[in-house]
């Protein structure tokens, strides 16, 4: 085990060296002539709570830039420094700003382990109240100063999937947010100073008066539009997804598509069509370009249609088609040909992120099988052999990756899950609304049912219920865009998460494929069903159907199928005493994923969330990421932490990079956009014997530690995230009480706990007296 000596100066520092060093107080004259502050494309205003800001407005040389501040601000020439802003929780805004010193850049712009200064808000963060952001200095920017040369630079908002810079980097054309305040200081919890004006908890927030079931009848004439559309012209295909649609119309009474003998005909012209596809183009069995992620799906909705509808597509089977080459073919010998073809490239071509590994294995080798087995029995894989791809998708059995002649190839070896033994998915670490991974989690259920109404695979039924249980500790009370009382995603500790503040959810985040009782009308699990009377009861559900409704696109109607009957299922449910764990009549908690590195603590009327271990892609990156909700004010910080591991001997020197924080960097921005980051050394964990890597691969194992500690505030938490190792966790001398959070047991100060393999203890140090700052 390594203690490297930067560990050093992340130990605990005695309140009297964590003090405030500097604060300047945007638009205000004499606080910006005292930091030598001037400002191109710059206006100051008052803002939240009568306090003055500072925006920078578009109009730079290129249409994606916009101002630039620059100002002096003190730092201690020693210490660890983090720099922290303040922001209105109202505004919301998506251009970016970065932070730049003495010319460099600190953070990355999108998915770094140090992000940009503010990457945007797609909602209100937190109504009526300021939020704080913290971002750690590097070391060699401060060493040996006790001032630095500062900026801040306004872009326009960026889009992730931009195939080109134009695509990704898009025009500043609206001034930024206000910035109210900066710090620096050398503690990573950010305390604000005793006199700052802050807002007022809504306290009890109103219920949402509207809409009501009406939009149950607006989605089913939607989806009833979009059949009579599809149908209204029985001899021209339509294509793979439109007729995976019209199947499961066909078994959903309610739609003019259970009694319409135009379905059928549909169907088989349109499973025609897409096998005279196939035979011009066989790639399409690995690729076919009408679904979401044409290499994950392949030809698999294809077969569940024909498993849909076995009976209704009997007599047409065996007729004989024109294969479109001049070849005259069976129905049956054609279709099972083209889903043969999906599988086996499938089986050899599998995913290794969560969301898509379910997806190759739901669409490109289970459902692809499932038509094969209806068409020729003789060429399918038995069930037990096809089960086994969705649990290992699915997290039920380790994850074994492609196969080659039959065999898997294990690169990530034989004992690698997707999802930890608690239920969360891994990307590499904890991820907030991208890993929400439910709704394909929901169709891998529904997928294994013999028939629409018979029950699907128990394994898997009780793995999903796990998965949204799992979820469940990761959902606040927050208040909607119309300031009425909801619950919403935590997505601030997530490893590949921009979206901010997260969706209001419940059980299941609402998406284009799903929708939010999917998984607890499959399961009808108790706790499930209680937290979808939750939304009931804050009139949340009727409101994302009404945005499911009113939101363009195929994808979204076809989303829109399952929504009434999941609805009348859980209307016919008797009341559950079940409620989202964080709500504020719940008791309080502590949840901990060593496997995920991950906590959410409710503790009284705060809650805490933090990834200890914190987009540590290419090695140990000694970081963690904190959201701290207090009813005042909220704080979203990255920090230095104390990391105990197992070292390979090998290192990794950050590239200069300013944009993505993995993946070469991402799209270059130009020459004058230097990274703070370059350079450092950082070194990599221990990688299992029989695992590829090479030094800067992204691995799972390369910054994974062995034992996390992490002092933020009033807060220390120790981490075990080995599987068979032990540490000791000593608690702090401290004048006020200590509680253990999970037991509620006081703690001797000094006191020693052995921390075991993937165990959690996390220490609440009371204040003293009111006066005592809450520092490390």
């Amino acid at each position: 085990m390594v203690r490297p000596a930067l560990l050093l100066f992340l130990s605990f520092v005695s309140t009297a060296s964590a003090e405030l060093l500097d604060t300047l107080v945007f638009g205000n004259g004499k606080s910006e002539a005292a930091h030598q502050l001037s400002a191109d494309l710059s206006e100051t205003k008052t803002g939240g709570l009568g306090e003055t800001s500072r925006q920078l407005l578009a109009g730079g040389e290129q249409p994606w830039l916009g101002g630039v501040m620059k100002f002096s601000i003190r730092v201690n020439p020693e210490q660890q420094n983090y720099f922290t802003v303040r922001l209105w929780g109202d505004d919301v805004n998506h251009n970016q700003l970065t932070f730049h010193v003495e010319g460099k850049q600190v953070g990355y712009r999108h998915l770094g382990d140090i992000e940009a200064l503010d990457i945007g808000t797609d909602a209100p963060a937190y109504p009526g109240r300021f939020y704080y952001r913290t971002c750690p200095l590097p070391l060699g920017l401060t060493k040996g100063k006790d001032h630095i040369a500062c900026e801040i630079r306004a872009t326009g908002p960026i889009w992730g999937y931009g195939k080109n810079f134009e695509e990704y980097q898009k025009a500043m054309t609206r001034p930024t947010r206000g910035l109210y305040r900066a710090y620096t200081h050398t503690e990573g919890c950010f305390i604000p100073p005793g006199d700052e004006k802050q807002g007022v908890n809504p306290g009890n927030a109103p219920v949402r008066q509207s809409p009501g079931p009406e939009v149950i009848e607006q989605a089913k004439e939607r989806v009833n539009d979009e059949i009579e559309r599809t149908i209204r012209e029985p001899k021209k295909p339509c294509n793979q997804m439109q007729t995976l649609f019209l199947a499961k119309a066909r078994h959903t009474p309610w739609t003019i598509a259970a009694d319409k003998p135009q379905t059928i005909e549909k169907i088989v012209t349109s499973l025609d069509s897409l096998y005279r596809g196939y035979v011009a183009d066989p790639r399409l069995a690995q690729a076919e370009p009408s679904t979401y992620n044409p290499d994950w799906f392949g030809l698999g909705p294809a077969g569940q249609v024909i498993d849909l509808l076995k009976e209704e597509l009997k007599p047409f089977l065996d007729q004989e088609i024109d294969d479109g080459m001049g070849r005259q073919i069976r129905r049956r010998d054609g279709f099972r040909d083209m889903l043969v073809a999906c599988r086996d490239w499938h089986r050899e071509n599998r995913r290794q992120y969560t969301n898509q590994s379910m997806i190759n294995d739901l669409y490109g080798i289970y459902l692809a099988n499932r038509g094969i087995a209806v068409l020729d029995p003789a060429k399918a894989l038995p069930e037990a052999q096809a089960l086994r791809y969705l649990y290992e998708s699915i997290g039920i059995k380790p994850w074994l990756g492609s196969e080659k002649d039959g065999k898997p190839l294990k690169p990530l070896g034989d004992s690698f899950y997707q999802l930890t033994k608690e239920g969360l998915t891994k990307e590499l670490g904890f991820v907030g609304n991208y890993g929400e991974v439910l709704d394909w989690a929901a169709q891998i259920y529904e997928a294994t049912r013999p028939s629409p109404n018979k029950p699907g695979d128990a394994k898997i039924k009780e793995q999903i219920a796990k998965i949204a249980k799992a979820r469940s500790y990761f959902r606040y009370p927050m208040l909607d865009q119309e300031g009425n009382r909801a619950m919403v995603q935590e997505t601030i500790v997530g490893w590949r998460d921009v979206h901010f503040p997260g969706d209001v959810t419940y059980d299941q985040r609402p998406s284009w494929d799903g929708s939010p009782f999917e998984v607890a009308a499959a399961t009808l699990d108790a706790h499930l069903v209680g937290y979808a009377q939750q939304m009931l009861a804050d009139n949340q559900f009727f409101a994302a159907v009404e945005d499911a409704v009113k939101s363009p696109g195929f994808r979204t109607t076809f989303g829109l199928l399952g929504i009434p009957e999941r609805y009348e299922a859980i209307k016919a449910e008797p009341p559950s005493s079940h409620r989202l764990p964080m709500s504020w009549d719940q008791p309080d908690f502590v949840f901990a994923d060593e496997e995920d590195g991950v906590i959410a603590v409710k503790n009284g009327k705060e809650i805490l969330y933090a990834s200890l271990y914190w987009r540590a892609r290419h090695a140990v990156n000694f970081l963690g990421r904190v959201h701290l909700i207090t009813p005042e004010f909220d704080r979203i910080a990255t920090v230095r932490l104390d990391t105990e591991f197992t070292p390979s001997g090998m290192e990794y020197t950050r590239p200069d990079w300013t944009n993505f924080g993995f993946a070469n960097g991402g799209h270059r921005y130009p020459a004058e956009y230097k990274s703070a980051h370059a350079g450092e050394k950082l070194p990599i964990a221990q990688i299992p014997e029989g695992v590829a890597f090479k030094a800067g691969q992204e691995n799972v194992h390369a910054g994974r530690g062995d034992f996390y500690q992490l002092r933020y505030g009033s807060y220390l938490i120790a981490m075990n995230m080995s599987a068979d190792k032990s540490f000791q966790l000593k608690a702090p001398r401290h004048a006020g009480k200590i509680r253990n959070l999970a037991t509620g047991k006081p703690v001797a100060p000094a006191a020693e706990a052995a921390v075991g393999p993937r165990s959690t203890i996390v220490l609440y140090l009371e204040a003293n007296s009111p006066a005592e700052p809450k520092a490390k």
